[in-house]
C-alpha cells in the first residue's frame, strides 16, 4: 500500500453534465478534479460554482478546482487577468465576505491548481494564499460552517502547475525551483514524452522533492509515459490523475480510474512491486497489462504489468534496464517483447532458450539475480490453438502473410509439425532470407496468384487490422480466400478483424488472436513465477476489455 491518492478529473460543456460526472466520480476518486474551462459558455461557470457549494454536503471528496487556459492543455483561449478574475470570483447575493474573505473560489475548493504565470505574479498569489493562511479566516469558519466538518473535509492546498505539451524540458531542475515556494504546498510538473527514456527527468523529481520536503506531481504525458501515471504513487507522488471513462481522458496517456485500481491496483503497490511490462513500439491497443494483471491479482502477488513504449531500444536498455548503466530503479523482473524489437533485444540476454535460439526471436524476458534470460513462447501459443481446430497439420499448405519476429514463431511451429509453408511479405529480401533460413517458399505479395492457389490456411501475422490506423488494413483480397479451409489472424485488438469478418463471410472457419495471446501469455506467467496461469481469470480480462 501507498498514501497516494486517485485524482479523477472531470470535463464537460455544461454545469449540470459536470455535476453528473462529480456525483459518478465520488465512487472512485479519493479527490476530484473539476475543470471549469471545459464549460462551452462562460455563463455556466457561476452556475456550476453555485451548484457544487450547494452540493457540500453531498460530496464528501475533496474538490481540485482548475482553470486552464489553452497554452497549459486547457479547453480554450482564456487570458491572464480572466483566469484572476475567476480565482477572485464572490457572489454579491450570498453571503458578503469581508477582506480578506471575499475570495469565494478560495473557499469552496479543498485544493487549487494555478499555472506558473500567476504563481509568478507573486502580490497576487501572496494575497490570495494568505486567505487559508490568516487566523481570522478560522473565526469566519467557526460562524458559518461546523469546524471540525471543515478541518476534516477542507485540504486547503495549492498546487503550482507547469505544462509542456511538446517535450520535457531541459531546464526541469530550475522549473522546480521556480515553483518550490512557500505559497505553493504541491509542485505540479507534466510534460509530454515520445519516447520512454524522455521520462526519466520527470521521475527523478521524486527524489528531488523527497529531498526538500515538498510534495510533488511528476507526469510524463503521452503513452511513452503512462507507466508514470501507474508506479508515481507507489514512489511518494502525492496523486495521479485519472479519467473518469476511458475515452474521456483530459490529458494524453491518462488512465481510466477504473484500470487504476482494478487492473494495475496503483494504490497497493510499494517500492518493493516486481515491475513487468511489455516493450513495444506502440503500446496503446495491447491487451497484456489486462491479462497478466489479472494473473498477479488472482495470485496476490506484490506485482504489476505495465505498458512500456519504446521507440529506441538501445537507450531503453542502457538507461532503464542494465544494472551497470540504468539511471532510475524501477524493480524491474521481466517483459513481454514484441513489435519491432523481438529479434534486437537477443543482444542484451545473458541467456536464451533453445526454442529462442532457433527462432531467432525473444517474446519474453525474465531477470533474476541481475541476469536476462531470454525465451520465446510464441510458438507454443501459436500451434496450440491452430491444432485444437484444425487437426493434423502434417502436408498441410500454410500461406504465412510476414517476415517479422511473430512470423519467424509461426514459420518455426509449423516446420515442427511437417507443415508446407509459403512466406508472403512487402519486403522481398527480408522474406527471401526467412525462407532460405527456415527452408519454406517465399513469394512477394505484388506477384502472387489470384486467387491463392493450393493453400489450406492462411495466417496474417503483420499489425495489419490493429485497432488504429491500421484498423480497415487487410492482408490479402477477401476475393483471394474464397477457397482456404481456416483463416487466422494473430491481430487480437480489436477481436475480429476485417480480416476475420471477410473469412466468416465466406463460411471459412477462423482463429483470431486472442487465442495466441493467452496461450503464450500463460506460458510466460509460468516462466516469471513458477506458477500455473489462472487461464480462465486472463481470457475473462481480455474479453471484458475488448467488450
Amino acid at each position: 500500500m501507498n498514501n497516494g491518492r486517485i485524482c479523477i478529473s472531470v470535463c464537460a460543456e455544461t454545469a449540470d453534465a459536470l455535476v453528473e460526472q462529480i456525483k459518478r466520480a465520488e465512487n472512485l476518486a479519493d479527490l476530484i478534479e473539476i475543470r471549469f474551462d471545459c464549460l462551452k459558455d462562460d455563463s455556466q461557470i457561476k452556475e456550476l460554482f453555485l451548484s457544487i457549494e450547494n452540493l457540500r454536503s453531498e460530496i464528501k471528496k475533496p474538490l481540485l478546482f482548475t482553470f486552464r487556459s489553452k497554452e497549459q492543455g486547457g479547453n480554450k483561449n482564456l487570458s491572464l487577468d480572466k483566469r484572476k478574475n475567476f480565482w477572485s470570483w464572490r457572489d454579491d447575493n450570498k453571503i458578503t465576505f469581508g477582506s480578506p474573505f471575499d475570495n469565494k473560489t478560495f473557499l469552496v475548493a479543498d485544493l487549487i491548481d494555478l499555472e506558473t504565470d500567476l504563481i509568478e505574479d507573486k502580490n497576487w498569489i501572496l494575497r490570495n494564499s494568505n486567505i487559508f493562511k490568516n487566523s481570522k479566516f478560522y473565526d469566519y469558519v467557526d460562524k458559518y460552517f461546523d469546524p471540525r466538518d471543515f478541518k476534516e473535509k477542507f485540504t486547503n492546498k495549492i498546487i503550482g502547475s507547469y505544462h509542456d505539451f511538446f517535450a520535457i524540458p531541459k531546464d526541469i531542475n530550475s522549473i522546480f525551483t521556480k515553483l518550490n515556494l512557500e505559497t505553493i504546498d504541491i509542485i505540479k510538473i507534466a510534460a509530454q514524452a515520445d519516447d520512454i527514456t524522455d521520462t526519466i527527468p520527470i521521475w527523478k523529481l521524486l527524489e528531488k522533492a523527497k529531498s526538500e520536503n515538498k510534495e510533488i506531481i511528476p507526469i510524463a504525458m503521452g503513452e511513452s509515459g503512462k507507466w508514470t501515471r501507474i508506479l508515481g504513487l507507489a514512489h511518494g507522488a502525492f496523486l495521479t490523475y485519472a479519467a473518469l471513462d476511458s475515452g474521456k481522458e483530459t490529458a494524453p496517456g491518462q488512465v481510466s480510474a477504473r484500470d487504476l485500481i482494478e487492473v494495475y491496483r496503483a494504490k497497493e503497490l510499494d517500492e518493493n512491486t516486481d515491475v513487468y511490462g511489455i516493450i513495444a513500439g506502440n503500446t496503446s491497443y495491447t491487451l497484456s497489462p489486462y491479462i497478466h494483471n489479472a494473473a498477479f491479482k488472482f495470485h496476490q502477488l506484490n506485482s504489476v504489468f505495465i505498458p512500456l513504449q519504446v521507440q529506441n531500444l538501445d537507450e531503453f536498455m542502457r538507461r532503464m534496464v542494465l544494472e551497470k548503466s540504468r539511471e532510475v530503479e524501477l524493480n524491474f523482473k521481466g517483459f513481454a517483447v514484441t513489435n519491432p524489437h523481438k529479434q534486437a533485444i537477443i543482444k542484451y540476454l545473458d541467456e536464451i532458450d533453445e526454442t529462442a535460439e532457433k527462432i531467432g526471436a525473444v517474446n519474453t524476458v525474465k531477470i533474476e539475480n541481475g541476469k536476462l534470460y531470454g525465451y520465446n513462447t510464441d510458438a507454443t501459443g501459436f500451434i496450440e490453438p491452430l491444432k485444437n481446430v484444425y487437426g493434423d497439420l502434417s502436408g498441410t499448405k500454410v500461406a504465412v502473410f510476414g517476415a517479422g519476429g511473430a512470423a519467424r514463431a509461426c514459420i518455426y511451429a509449423l516446420k515442427k509439425e511437417n507443415a508446407e509453408v509459403t512466406i508472403f511479405a512487402r519486403n522481398p529480401e527480408k522474406a527471401r532470407n526467412l525462407a532460405k533460413e527456415f527452408d519454406v517458399n517465399f513469394e512477394p505479395i505484388a506477384t502472387r496468384h489470384s486467387p491463392l492457389a493450393n493453400q489450406d490456411i492462411v495466417i496474417n501475422t503483420t499489425p495489419l487490422g490493429t485497432k488504429g490506423e491500421l484498423e480497415n488494413e487487410i492482408p490479402v483480397a477477401i476475393e483471394q480466400i474464397k477457397n482456404i479451409h481456416l483463416a487466422y489472424d494473430l491481430v487480437y485488438n480489436p477481436f475480429e478483424t476485417r480480416f476475420l469478418r471477410a473469412a466468416k463471410s465466406a463460411d471459412i472457419p477462423t482463429i483470431g488472436g486472442l487465442a495466441m495471446l493467452i496461450a503464450q501469455g500463460a506460458e510466460q506467467q509460468k516462466i516469471w513465477t513458477n506458477l500455473d496461469a489462472p487461464v480462465k481469470e486472463m481470457s475473462r480480462a481480455a474479453l471484458q476489455k475488448l467488450r
